[in-house]
């Protein structure tokens, strides 16, 4: 994904059933954010969604711990989503007790650019007019880095198997499924690292990741 946003406080208020249920919004359009972004009003032109209709709820971005899905929608003030967490998970009740306690009251988003769909202004800010969401998560702090992977500066820092093989466990694979892209998919990337063409490289690591998003969403 191209980054995580920034850490925006749900509504606790929808914690009155203790059904798991929460509200708020999970991006604010408007606002620039830690890492110098601003999300324009209605740049959300594609949404991940599953079999259901709903978008995943993770927990602080991590692929392998879902913990619930979410109805969400554009509004005037930003992406507005209304989630239930998956109680039956140990990670959702976890999270729900640390929400009902005050230590989880962030929200973050998973997305990627589309084609166009970010400006750099004079003033060094990104305006992003054009965006994919993967998912949504709560999160202690908005951006954490270790909760979630940036597939594109990832990429750059990648200069071994073992750092390869490191990089697919955290974005979701299996040790076994991470071995077996390893065997083949390193030699793709360290020959394109070797031509010179680091652009190619780094998309090839978002592929990777964005086809075991989409098997998340067909599972």
């Amino acid at each position: 994904m191209d980054k995580l946003d920034l850490q925006i406080s749900f509504e606790t208020k929808a914690f009155a059933d203790s059904t798991g249920s929460f509200e708020g919004y999970a991006s604010v359009f408007g606002n620039i954010d830690q890492g110098g972004d601003i999300v324009e009003r209605g740049a959300f032109k594609e949404i991940a969604k599953g079999r259901d209709g709903r978008v995943k709820i993770l927990y602080q971005h991590n692929m392998r711990d879902p913990i619930g899905v979410a109805e969400v929608e554009q509004d005037d003030k930003g992406l507005r989503f209304k989630g239930q967490l998956i109680l039956e998970s140990a990670s959702a009740r976890g999270a729900y007790a640390l929400m009902k306690g005050g230590a989880l009251d962030g929200m973050s988003i998973g997305y990627d650019v589309l084609p166009g769909g970010a400006e750099v202004m004079k003033s060094g800010v990104r305006k992003l007019t054009g965006l994919k969401l993967w998912e949504i998560s709560p999160v202690t702090f908005g951006m954490n880095a270790a909760a979630g992977i940036d597939s594109v500066k990832t990429a750059g820092q990648i200069t071994t198997e073992r750092e390869f093989e490191a990089f697919l466990r955290d974005a979701g694979f299996s040790k076994t499924q991470a071995l077996q892209l390893v065997s083949g998919g390193w030699r793709a990337l360290k020959g394109l690292r070797d031509a010179g063409d680091e652009e190619a490289a780094q998309k090839l690591v978002q592929q990777t990741t964005a086809i075991f998003r989409q098997s998340l969403l067909e599972s």
